[in-house]
């Protein structure tokens, strides 16, 4: 009788995995890619699939045979977003942001260890980074938005995460080692947004600042990518400032929901 509850959560466990997997892109994944992300067998992996599929929570694209977020999840995720009407504070930031800047402009929220991209606004200037996108999920510490998260968690997180660094950071480790880590923490803390010099695909940089929650916590980011000469010199100090200013006043906004929720 004891094993039940395990069993239980290790079926949650592969289902919210394979979720997350799927998520990850507009297109969805094939069935070779999760089994091989997810590290399950192929049939339990089908099995999962179905059952899935079954409740709505998954499709099957007939012209690709991608499996794709169903109808059930933007029902949920419609719901969801009612705790926090980010669209409509975090959207006017991020057109501003790109207006101003002619990038790609991004929020992203804090999820655990991740950082998951939640909105994206391009830019006018005609060559783009594809690096990041909605749903896209990078281990907190690798790229610009999870820079800019992790510099403002307590001391006791950040080593947390730090001592076992390649486990967490994955196939990131190799190009965010952690003693880069750490210089690019210390430089955010000192300038106030992270600066990520195209660790995650070389020619791409991107730059972020941490947006803070009612309790002072860093829970989403603002940020910025774009090709490499575009992100240096006084450019770089010029869209650092217009990041901060921006997560500036999307954390007086949310702070404020977040009250205004509490007394209802």
């Amino acid at each position: 009788m004891s094993s039940l509850p395990v069993q239980g959560a290790q079926v949650v466990s592969r289902v919210a995995s394979l979720l997350r997997i799927v998520g990850r892109k507009p297109e969805g994944s094939p069935l070779v890619e999760l089994v091989r992300e997810s590290g399950l067998t192929r049939p339990t992996v089908h099995r999962l699939l179905s059952s899935l599929a079954a409740e709505g929570l998954l499709d099957q694209d007939p012209a690709s045979g991608n499996w794709v977020l169903g109808p059930e999840i933007l029902l949920m995720g419609s719901v969801a977003s009612a705790r926090f009407p980010l669209e409509d504070i975090a959207r006017p930031s991020l057109r501003r942001l790109a207006e101003e800047t002619g990038e790609s402009a991004f929020f992203s929220i804090r999820r655990g260890a991740e950082t998951v991209c939640l909105l994206r606004e391009e830019g006018s200037f005609p060559v783009r980074s594809f690096v990041l996108h909605e749903g896209v999920r990078f281990p907190l510490g690798v790229a610009s938005a999870g820079t800019a998260i992790m510099t403002f968690l307590p001391e006791a997180e950040q080593e947390e995460l730090l001592a076992d660094w390649p486990a967490h950071a994955g196939s990131f480790a190799a190009a965010h080692t952690e003693a880069l880590v750490r210089a690019n923490l210390a430089a955010t803390r000192q300038a106030g947004y992270s600066v990520n010099p195209g660790l995650v695909l070389e020619g791409s940089w991107g730059m972020g600042a941490a947006v803070f929650d009612q309790r002072g916590r860093p829970a989403w980011a603002l940020s910025l990518t774009g090709i490499e000469p575009r992100f240096k010199g006084e450019r770089q100090a010029m869209l650092g400032r217009l990041l901060m200013d921006e997560a500036h006043r999307i954390s007086t906004l949310l702070q404020g929901t977040t009250q205004a929720q509490g007394t209802t």
